[in-house]
């Protein structure tokens, strides 16, 4: 990307993966180690917490526009096409867990759809532990509050649909 070539505006929104949906509230020049370099500021949403991402870094650190109508319907297809096979609850959680966090970190709102389904399935057969209730609550919020702002919905009618196709 050159350097007069910017990804985001001022008040756009971009997704940070694992952070949430963003505001692009400006764009401003920093010196570091005496080079001039452009960084986005992004302001959280829910958290009201502030990132400075540098404007040639937005690809490795995964930062996105917001997903597409017809993305969200791809996400509602993955809550709601329940694996044959079951889910991995052979697999010791611990693992399980760094394979979540990898998937949420993507910020591949697919992936995090995936890891919800999974975590909801599991809830059924047994008490989840406090980590998978962090990992659950974690990939629920950050489902929700992009597909809600992705349609312009109120968060609670997401959440209801949500909740609804992950435990029919």
């Amino acid at each position: 990307m050159r350097n007069s070539e910017k990804t985001f505006k001022v008040g756009d929104r971009a997704v940070y993966p694992a952070q949430g949906v963003g505001v692009i509230e400006a764009i401003e020049s920093r010196e570091f180690a005496g080079i001039e370099s452009e960084f986005y500021v992004l302001r959280i949403v829910d958290t009201d917490m502030t990132i400075m991402v540098p404007v040639g870094n937005v690809e490795q650190v995964g930062l996105r526009r917001l997903i597409s109508k017809r993305q969200v319907a791809r996400v509602y297809q993955v809550l709601e096409n329940k694996p044959e096979n079951g889910v991995g609850a052979i697999a010791s959680w611990s693992r399980r867990q760094r394979e979540y966090n990898e998937k949420i970190k993507s910020g591949d709102p697919l992936e995090v759809a995936e890891v919800l389904r999974e975590l909801y399935l599991i809830k059924e057969d047994k008490e989840l532990s406090y980590g998978e209730k962090k990992v659950l609550e974690l990939a629920r919020k950050l489902l929700i509050s992009e597909i809600a702002l992705a349609e312009g919905k109120d968060e609670e009618k997401v959440a209801q649909r949500v909740e609804n196709m992950l435990l029919n």
